[in-house]
């Protein structure tokens, strides 16, 4: 099963199952890192049913809420539909459906160990930002938990942050820094007794 398809599945079930894997701490982390300015352009990539969109809504800027799954954006939409501000876009990481030069955020949160080519997706997010833009991303330090490959259709089992600095320095991002959310990614096996506990990175870099 592909990631796409996995999360077309559960996507009415989402909500749920995301309170179990990671906290709003970490949205909070993600939006400390941006300057709110009135009419800003800001992407939620790999938004799902909108747990980062879920921090942001209420603010002045405008959002596009980007993924894969249709199912999963239908589910956002009808939790967000008394909001003007917010379009929804299905795409693939690779070849994101935005203009160059469109956004002043691009925030991903859990979505970079979904995708399979993590460095081409982090240097498609840098054509879209504005120049002084950044991209915000929050995901998984590397682990041995295998069961989540299985079990969730993971294609990376986390990531070494000195791959994640490399990348974004060669996407072309100035001032990366790489850092720990003190949160962790907690998942149970569904087959097995083993448990996950993971340490959650935040990796920002400017255009």
């Amino acid at each position: 099963m592909s990631s796409k398809n996995y999360f077309e599945n559960v996507a009415q079930k989402w909500d749920e199952m995301r309170t179990e894997f990671f906290p709003i701490a970490i949205r909070e982390k993600a939006i400390a890192q941006m300057e709110i300015q009135q009419g800003i352009q800001v992407a939620d990539i790999g938004a799902g049913t909108g747990f980062i969109t879920e921090g942001l809504a209420n603010l002045p800027i405008k959002i596009t809420a980007i993924d894969e799954s249709p199912k999963m954006l239908e589910v956002m939409a009808e939790k967000f539909k008394s909001h003007t501000n917010i379009n929804y876009l299905v795409s693939e990481s690779e070849s994101i459906q935005l203009a160059d030069n469109s956004l002043q955020y691009a925030l991903a949160n859990m979505f970079l160990h979904h995708v399979e080519r993590p460095a081409v997706v982090i240097k498609e997010l840098y054509r879209t930002l504005k120049p002084g833009g950044k991209l915000i991303i929050t995901d998984l330090d590397k682990h041995d938990f295998d069961f989540l490959v299985k079990e969730q259709n993971d294609r990376w089992m986390g990531f070494e942050r000195t791959d994640i600095t490399k990348w974004f320095a060669e996407a072309g991002f100035k001032d990366v820094k790489v850092d720990c959310v003190n949160a962790n990614c907690c998942a149970d096996s569904c087959g097995t007794d083993a448990k996950a506990e993971i340490n959650i990175f935040i990796a920002v870099g400017t255009k």
